[in-house]
């Protein structure tokens, strides 16, 4: 049986941006938009009310939405906590250092650029949707290096997990990519997070690429 397509929710304040987006994602088959948010608050009600497969959020409104929500930042804030359940991949012009970690710790599951490769989104989309994250690479890059206070190092197997999650791989695609358990991938997940000083997958990612903790690609 072939598997029902990713159901997403695009938010974006530009009509014209979200209907290329509709007609690119719906160019993958796998791939389903299935609703379309013009402002952050709007973007918040319908993701708790369809309960998409993933929310492609953008950074920056032009105007506030309901409740106050003033951007996609604020936006994946909320709905840490109304939805957790639903992955927010940010896909937004902005590439400046400040906005990607802010996405990042606010919960977002993922980072891509509007004028990046369509396989970068596409990654993303389902790297969230199977429980990874996905950052497009020049993010990647552009966030090692930054000067941070030092924090206790990762092992180099803890490293691989951390490399392996910002590729957008699940607990489970980790632990096969390093025969390992599942449990034991997420032993490493514990301690990686307690050395980090951080409680989800996105905010390690973030953490451990902006210390210079990995040397990514």
């Amino acid at each position: 049986m072939t598997p029902s397509p990713l159901r997403l929710l695009i938010a974006d304040d530009h009509a014209v941006v979200r209907a290329g987006l509709r007609a690119l994602l719906e160019g993958e088959p796998d791939l389903d938009v299935i609703a379309e948010a013009g402002d952050p608050g709007e973007a918040v009600r319908l993701t708790e009310s369809l309960a998409p497969d993933v929310v492609l959020m953008d950074l920056r409104f032009e105007s506030t939405g309901r409740g106050g929500i003033g951007d996609g930042v604020e936006a994946v804030r909320a709905l840490t906590v109304r939805a957790p359940e639903v992955p927010v991949v940010m896909l937004t012009s902005y590439s400046g250092r400040a906005d990607v970690v802010r996405a990042l710790e606010a919960g977002a599951r993922g980072y891509v650029l509007k004028a990046g490769p369509p396989e970068d989104l596409f990654r993303a989309v389902r790297g969230a949707a199977a429980g990874g994250m996905g950052l497009a690479p020049g993010i990647v890059g552009d966030l090692v290096g930054q000067v941070a206070a030092p924090i206790p190092e990762l092992t180099e197997r803890e490293r691989e997990v951390v490399r392996l999650m910002a590729d957008g791989n699940s607990s489970r695609a980790i632990a096969g990519s390093l025969y390992l358990s599942e449990a034991t991938i997420k032993t490493h997940l514990v301690r990686i997070y307690r050395k980090l000083g951080v409680d989800n997958r996105a905010a390690a990612v973030s953490e451990a690429v902006r210390r210079g903790l990995l040397e990514l690609t």
